[in-house]
C-alpha cells in the first residue's frame, strides 16, 4: 500500500508500476496481453468526476488488474491502494491525494479498457460548485386529529392516518410510507391491510425519511428507505436496510465525495443498490435562454454500489450524455439557486441489464447502457425516441418503470410549475419498438381530481392493481384493473410522502411488548402494543396484588397497534403476553406496578 506522495514524478511512477504490475504479462516490444474487456469508471471521455473520484474496473479480479500509472495534468502521478469487490469481478484503485479541479486524468494500464485506446483512460475532473444553500424546513399545518397516540409507547407520535375507502378485492400485503413533515414525528411507517399502525420508526428532528419498502437482499426480504437531510429538492443522507427484526444490517452511502440523494434507492438481485446523487458543478450554461457562462448546474448521477465495499461499480452523469438544452425547466435568473436541469428520480434495471432512468425537468426516461452510458433511447421530452399520442403525453414524471410486453408505467405529476395538466394520474403506455410510438394503454385518476407539483409513484401489483402514491398530496390509493378505487387513505393533516407501496411483510422484533395501566374509579384498563410484531392475534393480560403472584384474567384479540383491555377487577401489578393464532406465546412485557 502506498501511502506517500513523491516528489519525483518518475520515482513515483516507477513505484506505482512495481507494486502494482505483478499480475501483468508485459511482452517484448511493449505489446499487451490479452485479456476480458473491462469496463471503467470514470467512464472513458467524462467529464465532471469528482476530485475524489476512485477508478473502478470491473471485469477481471483485483489480483489480475496489473500495472495501473495514474497521472493528473496538474497534480502528476498518484500513489493509491486497491480495494477489491465483493463478488471479484473487479477492484477500485483508490487515490491516496484528491485529484485538482479542471485537470485531465490519464490512467495507463495493461487492459483491455471498453471505449479506451490502447489501456490508456482519460477523463477530466469537474469543477465543484461546493453544497447545496438549505431552503426552510416546511412543517405540516397542525389539525385536529392529525397524530396518534398510544399509552403505551408514548415516544411514538406518527402522523395520523384516515381510511376514506376500503372496498373488497384490494390486494393482501401492508401498506409502506413515510410522512416527510411532521407535525411532530417523520420516519418509516408500516400500515396493515386496512390502514391500522403496524410499524413505526421515528427519526431525528431535521432527517427525511423516503422510498420506504420491501426490498430482497442476500436472499431475504428486507426493509429499506433513504434518511438524510433535504436541500432545495435532492438530499443528502444514506440508505438504510434493515432485516425482519427491525435491525440495521447494512448501510449504503454515495461513492468518490458524492451524498447519496433521496429519490432512488434500488437494490439489484447482484446484491448491490442504485442510488442517485446530485453533484453541485461550475459549467457554461449559456446555451439556455438567461443562462450565463459561469452557472452552478446540478449534475444527476446514477451510481451503482457494492454494499459490502461501498465502491462503485457503475457511474452515470447526466451532464456527459443530455445537454442543458434538453430541459423543459428555465434557468433561475436573479437567484442564487443551482440550475437542476435534469433532476433524476427513479432508476431501474431492466431485463436486458441496462438501466431505465428518469428525468423529471426533461420530462423523459432514458435507456442508457449499463457500461457504456451511452443513452439507447429516450421516451419523452424534446428528443424523444418515440412518437408520443396527446393522450399519452406526460410532464414532471416520476417512478418509470418497465414491464414485460413493452408495457411503461410512470407517475404523472403534470404541474412544476407550469402547471401542463389539470390532474396528476397513474398511466400505463405501450411501447412499439417497431414503429417507434407510445400510446396509452390506461390510467388511474383519483376522485376528486388531485394535482401533484412533485413527488408521487404507481407500484403494479402481482393481481394487476396499482398502488399509487400522490406524493406531494396526502393521498395514496390502491386502483383496480379497471381504475376502480379499491383502498384510498389519506394522512389527516396536509403530509408529504415520496412513494406509497403494498407488500407482504412479517416482522418480528427482538423488543418486548409494551405495556401500562391506567385506573379510573373501580375499573382499571390496560393498554399493550409490540412495535412491528405481525404474528400477534391477541393479548393475554397477566395480573395480581404482588408481582410474584400475577395469573391469567383476561384474553383478547388484538384489534389495532395497541390493545385497550378492561380488566374484570382491580390489580396492582399488570404484565402482558402477545400470543399467535394457535395461542402459543410469543413474547411477554415487563410487569409494572399500576396506579
Amino acid at each position: 500500500m502506498l501511502r506517500h506522495r513523491c516528489r519525483w514524478p518518475w520515482v513515483q511512477a516507477a513505484i506505482t508500476w512495481w507494486v502494482l504490475s505483478a499480475a501483468t504479462l508485459i511482452l517484448p516490444g511493449g505489446a499487451r496481453a490479452a485479456g476480458p474487456p473491462v469496463r471503467t469508471v470514470p467512464i472513458p471521455g467524462s467529464r465532471f468526476a469528482s476530485p475524489h473520484t476512485q477508478l473502478a474496473f470491473r471485469g477481471v479480479p483485483a489480483g489480475a488488474l496489473g500495472a495501473i500509472v495514474v497521472t493528473g495534468s496538474r497534480s502528476g502521478v498518484h500513489a493509491g491502494r486497491v480495494e477489491g469487490d465483493s463478488d471479484g469481478q473487479g477492484a477500485s484503485f483508490l487515490p491516496s491525494v484528491a485529484f485538482k479541479p479542471g485537470e485531465v486524468v490519464t490512467v495507463t494500464t495493461g487492459l483491455d479498457l471498453v471505449g479506451a485506446a490502447s489501456g490508456t483512460l482519460q477523463f477530466t475532473i469537474a469543477h465543484p460548485a461546493g453544497g447545496i444553500s438549505p431552503l426552510p424546513r416546511p412543517s405540516a399545518a397542525r389539525v385536529k386529529g392529525d397524530v396518534m397516540r398510544f399509552p403505551s409507547r408514548p415516544d411514538l407520535v406518527p402522523a395520523a392516518i384516515r381510511v376514506v375507502r376500503n372496498a373488497p378485492g384490494a390486494m393482501p400485503g401492508d401498506i409502506f410510507v413515510a410522512p416527510q413533515i411532521g407535525p411532530v414525528q417523520d420516519g418509516p411507517m408500516i400500515l396493515g391491510q386496512h390502514g391500522s399502525l403496524v410499524w413505526f420508526k421515528p427519526v431525528p428532528g431535521q432527517d427525511w425519511v423516503s422510498d420506504f419498502r420491501v426490498q430482497s437482499y442476500l436472499g431475504k426480504p428486507v426493509l429499506t428507505w433513504w434518511q438524510g437531510n433535504v436541500d432545495a429538492g435532492v438530499g443528502n443522507g444514506q440508505g438504510e436496510i434493515y432485516d425482519s427484526h427491525y435491525v440495521q444490517i447494512a448501510v449504503v452511502r454515495g461513492a468518490d465525495g458524492l451524498a447519496s440523494d433521496l429519490h432512488e434507492f434500488q437494490l439489484t438481485s447482484a446484491g448491490t443498490a442504485l442510488i442517485t446523487a446530485y453533484y453541485p458543478v461550475f459549467m457554461d450554461a449559456s446555451s439556455v435562454k438567461n443562462g450565463p457562462k459561469r452557472a452552478v448546474v446540478l449534475d444527476s448521477v446514477v451510481q451503482e454500489i457494492d454494499i459490502p465495499t461501498g465502491l462503485v461499480l457503475f457511474q452515470w452523469d447526466s451532464l456527459d450524455h443530455v445537454p442543458l438544452t434538453e430541459s423543459e425547466t428555465a434557468y433561475p435568473a436573479g437567484t442564487q439557486h443551482p440550475y437542476d436541469y435534469f433532476h433524476v428520480n427513479s432508476i431501474q434495471q431492466d431485463t436486458d441489464g441496462n438501466l431505465v432512468v428518469s428525468g423529471r425537468n426533461t420530462w423523459a426516461a432514458y435507456k442508457i447502457d449499463h457500461g457504456t452510458g451511452a443513452v439507447l433511447w429516450r421516451l419523452g421530452g424534446r428528443r424523444s425516441t418515440f412518437r408520443i399520442g396527446s393522450s399519452a403525453q406526460f410532464a414532471f414524471q416520476h417512478d418509470i418503470r418497465i414491464h414485460p410486453g413493452n408495457l411503461v408505467t410512470l407517475f404523472d405529476d403534470g404541474a412544476g410549475p407550469p402547471y401542463v395538466h389539470k390532474q396528476s394520474r397513474a398511466i400505463t403506455l405501450r411501447l412499439d419498438p417497431v414503429h417507434l410510438t407510445a400510446s396509452l394503454a390506461g390510467q388511474d385518476l383519483h376522485t376528486p381530481s388531485l394535482l401533484a407539483g412533485f413527488e408521487g409513484n404507481d407500484q403494479s401489483l402481482a393481481n394487476g392493481d396499482s398502488m399509487v402514491g400522490r406524493g406531494q398530496l396526502p393521498y395514496f390509493t390502491e386502483f383496480n384493473a379497471r381504475g376502480q378505487a379499491v383502498f384510498d387513505a389519506r394522512f389527516v393533516d396536509a403530509n408529504y410522502n415520496y412513494r406509497a407501496y403494498r407488500f407482504p411483510w412479517s416482522g418480528a422484533p427482538f423488543t418486548q411488548p409494551a405495556v401500562t395501566g391506567a385506573i379510573s374509579g373501580n375499573r382499571e384498563t390496560v393498554y399493550a402494543s409490540w412495535n412491528g410484531a405481525t404474528g400477534v392475534a391477541s393479548w393475554r393480560v397477566l395480573a395480581g396484588n404482588t408481582p410474584g403472584s400475577l395469573q391469567s384474567v383476561v384474553t383478547a384479540p388484538k384489534r389495532a397497534f395497541e390493545g385497550v383491555i378492561r380488566l374484570p377487577t382491580r390489580r396492582r401489578f399488570v404484565a402482558v403476553q402477545a400470543l399467535d393464532s394457535q395461542g402459543h406465546t410469543l413474547a411477554s412485557s415487563k410487569t409494572i406496578a399500576v396506579r
